[in-house]
């Protein structure tokens, strides 16, 4: 790990388990293996942000980085902020929000979010695993009370345009989770709300964005490279990419 040596180094004594073969959430045609730190134990804040320096992700309660045997094609990436220059579509997505009020709340359960968040699935998700009424697993998917999350709410005036779920960590900010309007598409509200978390961990004062697993050949997922430069994890360390 970066600037640990392992003598001192808090994940060593940590347990993970490795699940069954379960069907690919990406592609259809292919199944999956996870790696999952122990769910009978909360990780510290620590510990979670150096679980995420080596491609660990959250949902809800569960700690998990892809482990697939001959499949390699989820690639963590982070963005380095300070270093970020963002191109001519970000900065007219970035102008065109001017006016948009970001306000950071606790992790509740809010009628208005859940709202938008089914409108989103159902227009980005429909039949692909994420589209149940069910506000109970919505809010498992947001909320683990061992972290320290908050959830991101993006407003034009009285209007909700769209929420972020975000993990606070040692060296930076985790994009968990974003959903949005399905009608405000020309607001470009999931460009906004990574350049707004680049812009929030340059005020913080931190290092990174991490925006989960990089997919070059997903098209819902093949976006995250956009954002330059960034940095992808090899398994070892992270890799500078122009």
């Amino acid at each position: 790990m970066d600037n640990h040596s392992d003598d001192f180094n808090p994940l060593n004594s940590l347990r993970f388990y490795v699940t069954s073969s379960h069907p690919c959430g990406y592609f259809p045609d292919r199944s999956a293996v996870t790696l999952v730190f122990d769910p009978d134990t909360n990780p510290s804040y620590e510990v979670f942000s150096l679980l995420s320096q080596i491609g660990f992700r959250r949902s809800g309660h569960h700690v998990y980085r892809p482990h697939c045997g001959t499949c390699q094609d989820c690639i963590p990436i982070r963005i380095a902020v300070n270093d970020f220059k963002p191109n001519r579509s970000q900065r007219r997505a970035w102008n065109k929000n001017s006016n948009i009020t970001v306000n950071s709340l606790p992790v509740e359960y809010r009628p208005e979010h859940y709202e938008l968040f089914r409108r989103y699935i159902t227009h980005r998700h429909f039949n692909g695993g994420m589209d149940s009424d069910n506000p109970k697993s919505y809010q498992q998917l947001l909320e683990a009370d061992w972290c320290h999350t908050l959830l991101h709410e993006f407003r034009d005036g009285d209007e909700l345009l769209a929420v972020s779920v975000t993990d606070l960590l040692e060296d930076g900010m985790s994009a968990v989770y974003t959903f949005y309007d399905p009608d405000k598409m020309s607001y470009s509200p999931g460009v906004y709300a990574i350049l707004w978390h680049i812009h929030e961990t340059q005020r913080r004062g931190q290092n990174y964005v991490y925006l989960g697993y990089w997919i070059p050949e997903s098209p819902k997922m093949r976006y995250k490279s956009q954002y330059r430069p960034f940095e992808y994890f090899d398994g070892r360390k992270w890799q500078r990419q122009p």
